[in-house]
Formats: structure tokens, C-alpha cells, sequence
């Protein structure tokens, strides 16, 4: 959330109907079985040009504050486990090509809409790279660069510019937790944030009318009620647009919940409905399988979803039916074990920086963005990661990042390989995984410690290396101030590894770091690099 003030809320009536879902298959004890809800968008329209609409001059806030923390249930079982699946060792030498590295929308930051200010934190880093463009967004504010420069064709501008002339809380908010999508398939934008200045809550979605994210838009408000819908993050699918929330009301944790947005229906601009599943307080973090690469999923196979557990990965399985709603299914969740672990600062704040007694989040209560999924034709695989404990003891230890490579999520899915990477005594937090076309991978995630400013670092391992390894880390950049101030823990909320669709090779990944020491100061940076054999 970032600007608070008086909203007009939408008048429309909602069109609201409820099916029941058939019964989950392979579902454990405790599954919700839920049924689905089914509700059409309350406002719909079109804005012609975004690069021919101007921002309102207030709506950067400015007073900076903090975002409200929205803790999920703790996940660690019994005891503190020691790390199952630590890398031993760890090659010298890294392979990828790095690229040209800018920084992106931050303190300091100049493009040709102005200057950007910092308003809030943290920034919730993320981007997604297109056909020839680039797009980053950050809390409260957005800005397009152009691939082959790496510079800022449009921005920074507040993120409700892309619903100026809407109406309702929409236009009126600009409330972060925002998240950008590329459709390979479509070549369109998704982006997306939240209006919950007060109830009832809305998600707002932009999906544009060409790959030119300067361009043309459908835009579209989904109705919440009065549950606060937090940490939306959106994966694309062929059949549709897939988000999750954790539902709160007030500070109590309801559940997550999961929705789909009619695709077809918003890639012509014609009202869409949602299917929405929501699951109890059991439940909690899940994301959404975003797809990579030009082959699509097996016909008819259902969005994947996975969430953290205590020693396992949760599986879900949404099948949607737009024919027919109330045949829409959300299975699950199958169970899939996998090395132990204990989630790092035992899910809250323990990450030293250097020159401040201030620790930053570790976020390590969920996975984080993205579910990245690819189709390789003779198998799926799905990559994410999380933040663990290097050793046992939930505060005792520094922390590293634990990665997975899921294969078979339409069938039996098996953890194909994992293991945590923590080359030294350093803390490795907020990481983002994806794979290219050849099935080379790479984790980017910030680096700290009590001698060295947070840093932007990535790993990656070429597909010919050993199960559960990953080479050298490289810099994207290194930091050259700490966070401290106003007990400012938060950091990142999440960054970005995306995968270039020109040549499915290219790496961009985006997080955030700081030039100097101080509080609402954050800087993020872009980088690029790429596997030289893959063409």
C-alpha cells in the first residue's frame, strides 16, 4: 500500500454466482475441497495511449511509511532441522555472459516523465522483459526501457496512471503490490496492483492492446469484499490469468486464495469474469505457474500452484472450465517431500548489514515470485525457491537460499533436484529462479552481512552440471549503504528473474540495494547475462 485518501467507491452492480466444485482428487486430510466463486469484473473500458496520459503531480505521496507486514502461519515442524540439501562446494569460476547492467526506478532515478521519490517501503522490485521493452514497477510507480539501450523510454509515473479517466478506488488509489507479466503467447503486458485504501478491496488489471507497453490498454477492476487481499502475484496460462492472494481480515489470516481471470475475454476487451477458490487458514503463500518459453502446456492441463510447508512443497491443481463454471476444480494439495530445512530467521527478521544494528526480513514464511514453468516436450519442469537456515537453529545461523526443480506436476510431480546455496558465512535472502530454453538455470537474491552492505548477487548452473549444484555467484552490483532508520526491517518483498522471449536464452533480473545509508533511500538495479551456448 502507498497513498491514502478518500476513494470513490464503484457503484456498479457485481453479478455474483457460487458452483460447487467437484470433489479433489488425490486431496489429504484436511483439504477444503472448496467450491468455486464466480464473479464478473465490476468495471471494465480502455485507455487509448499510455504515453498520452498525464499524471496527476500528487500522486507520488510524500510522506514516506513503511507497508504493513501480514505475517503467514509459522511452517517449521518440531526442532530446527539442519540443512538436508546444502551445496558442498562450489566451482570457482561462473559461466554466463553478463550484459549491461542499469539502474532502475529508485532514489535518484531520472526518465522522461521526471524524477521518481521514494515514498514507501519496501519496493517490491519486480519486471518482466517483452519483444523489444522492458517494464519494471515498483511500489507505488512504473517505468518502460528499451531492450537494446537498456534505457528509460517512459517513466517513472505513478502506477494508477494506467487507470486515469477509470474511476472509482482504482484511479483514486495508487496502493501498490504491483506485478507485471509478459504473454509470450499474445505478446501483451499484464500489470496489476491492488486498491484497498478501504472496503471493499480491488484488484486492478491492465492488460495492453499491443507488446508496446506505451501503448494502448484493457483495464479491468475485480471486486474482494471486505477480506484484504495480500501479495497478489500473477502467472500466465494459455486458458487464462492466474492469481493468488493470502486473504486477511484485519490482521486475522483467513486463507489463501486463488483466482483466474477469462484471458480470451481481456485480450479483446471484452467483460471477464473470474473463477476464485478460496482455502482455509491451513493454507497459506502460494503462487501461481508462470509460463516460460514458446511451447505451451500439454492441451488441457490445469495452472499449477505450489506453497511452503514444513518439509514439503504443497501442490495444487486449478482446472478451469469457462463453458461451464461449476465444473472448475481446485485440486489438492498432493504432498511432495523434500530435504529438510527451517525456514531462515525462523520466518522473520534476522539479516545483520554492515555499520547498523538494524536487520532487515527475510521473508522466509513463503516462496518466492516466480513459479517459473517451462514445457520441454519430454517433460514439465517447475523452479522456485525460498529462504532456509544454512545450519539448525532458527535464529543461530546465517541463511542461504533453497531451490527446486519440480518435474511431473501433472502427474506424480518428484523433486528432481534441490539444495541450498550459501557459498560462505554470508546471509542469501529474496531470491527469483528461472530456466532458459536448454534448461540452464539461474537464482538471483540479495546478499548481507555484518561487514558488507546489502548487495544484488545471482548463481546459475548450465544444465550439463551436476544434479544440485550451482556455480560461482557473480555481482550485479554491489551496495554501498545500509537500511537503518525509523526500524526499518523490510526489504525487497520480491524481485525478478525473467527470460528474454526474443531468443528464450537472456536473463533480466531486477531486486534492490542502496547507495547510501539512511531509510526510504533504495536504489534497484536491471541486469542481463546469458549462457554463451545458447543461441
Amino acid at each position: 500500500m502507498a497513498i491514502r485518501r478518500p476513494a470513490r467507491r464503484y457503484a456498479l452492480a457485481l453479478c455474483t454466482f457460487t458452483a460447487i466444485g467437484l470433489p479433489a482428487a488425490h486431496a489429504q486430510p484436511g483439504d477444503d475441497s472448496p467450491s468455486v466463486e464466480v464473479n464478473a469484473a465490476v468495471q471494465h473500458d480502455q485507455l487509448h495511449s499510455l504515453r498520452g496520459t498525464m499524471p496527476r503531480p500528487d500522486d507520488f505521496a510524500k510522506s514516506p511509511r513503511e507497508h504493513p507486514m501480514h505475517k503467514l502461519p509459522f511452517l517449521d515442524g518440531p526442532g530446527s532441522p539442519p540443512d538436508g540439501a546444502l551445496q558442498q562446494s562450489t566451482p570457482l569460476t561462473a559461466a554466463t555472459l553478463a550484459g549491461l547492467g542499469v539502474d532502475g526506478v529508485g532514489a535518484g532515478f531520472v526518465g522522461p516523465q521526471g524524477a521518481f521519490t521514494v515514498d514507501s517501503a519496501p519496493p517490491d522490485t519486480n519486471g518482466a522483459v517483452g519483444a523489444t521493452q522492458y517494464v519494471q514497477l515498483v511500489n507505488t510507480a512504473l517505468a518502460v526501457f528499451d531492450k537494446a539501450t537498456k534505457q528509460a523510454i517512459y517513466g517513472p509515473v505513478p502506477v494508477n496512471t494506467l487507470w486515469q479517466g477509470f474511476g472509482g478506488p482504482c484511479e483514486a488509489d495508487n496502493d501498490g503490490d504491483p506485478v507485471v507479466v509478459y504473454d509470450k503467447a499474445a505478446g501483451r503486458w499484464i500489470i496489476s496492483q491492488f486498491a484497498v485504501t478501504a472496503a471493499p478491496y480491488y484488484q486492478c488489471v491492465a492488460v495492453s492492446q499491443s507488446s508496446d507497453a506505451t501503448g494502448g490498454y484493457y483495464r479491468y477492476a475485480f471486486n474482494y469484499g471486505s477480506l484484504f487481499p495480500d501479495y497478489p502475484k500473477i502467472g500466465v496460462w494459455p486458458d487464462g490469468y492466474y492469481i493468488t492472494f493470502n486473504m486477511f481480515k484485519s490482521n486475522s489470516f483467513i486463507g489463501a486464495k486463488t483466482c483466474v481471470y477469462d484471458r480470451n475475454a481481456m485480450l479483446t476487451g471484452a467483460l471477464a469474469a473470474q473463477q476464485c477458490f478460496q482455502l482455509s487458514s491451513s493454507y497459506g503463500g502460494l503462487l501461481p505457474a508462470d509460463l516460460d518459453g514458446a511451447t505451451p502446456p500439454p492441451a488441457g492441463a490445469p495452472d499449477y500452484l505450489l506453497a511452503l510447508a514444513a518439509g514439503k512443497l504443497n501442490l495444487w491443481r486449478f482446472h478451469t472450465n469457462w463453458a461451464n463454471p461449476s465444473l472448475s476444480t481446485l485440486t489438492g494439495p498432493i504432498a511432495i517431500p523434500v530435504a529438510s530445512f527451517s525456514t531462515a530467521c525462523g520466518g522473520g527478521t534476522c539479516v545483520p548489514q554492515a555499520g547498523t544494528s538494524q536487520k532487515l526480513d527475510s521473508l522466509a514464511d513463503r516462496l518466492m515470485y516466480r513459479l517459473a514453468y517451462r514445457n520441454f516436450g519430454d517433460h514439465e519442469a517447475l523452479v522456485v525457491n525460498h529462504s532456509v537456515n544454512v545450519s539448525s537453529g532458527r535464529r543461530s545461523s546465517n541463511s542461504g537460499v533453497r531451490w527446486y526443480e519440480i518435474r511431473n506436476p501433472g502427474g506424480t510431480p518428484v523433486v528432481y533436484q534441490q539444495a541450498t546455496y550459501a557459498p560462505d558465512s554470508s546471509y542469501r535472502w529474496m531470491g527469483s529462479i528461472a530456466m532458459d530454453k536448454q534448461g540452464n538455470a539461474a537464482l538471483g537474491y540479495s546478499v548481507s552481512s555484518a561487514s558488507l552492505h546489502p548487495a544484488i548477487r545471482y548463481t546459475s548452473r548450465a544444465v550439463s552440471d551436476p544434479l544440485g549444484t550451482m556455480q560461482a555467484e557473480t555481482s550485479l552490483i554491489e551496495g554501498s549503504g545500509s537500511q537503518s532508520g525509523y526500524n526499518l526491517a523490510r526489504w525487497g518483498d520480491y524481485s525478478a528473474m525473467s527470460i528474454d522471449p526474443a531468443d528464450d536464452c537472456t536473463f533480466w533480473y531486477t531486486n534492490e540495494y542502496l547507495k547510501a545509508n539512511g531509510a526510504f533511500n533504495w536504489s534497484t538495479r536491471i541486469g542481463t547475462f546469458k549462457f554463451p551456448g545458447c543461441n
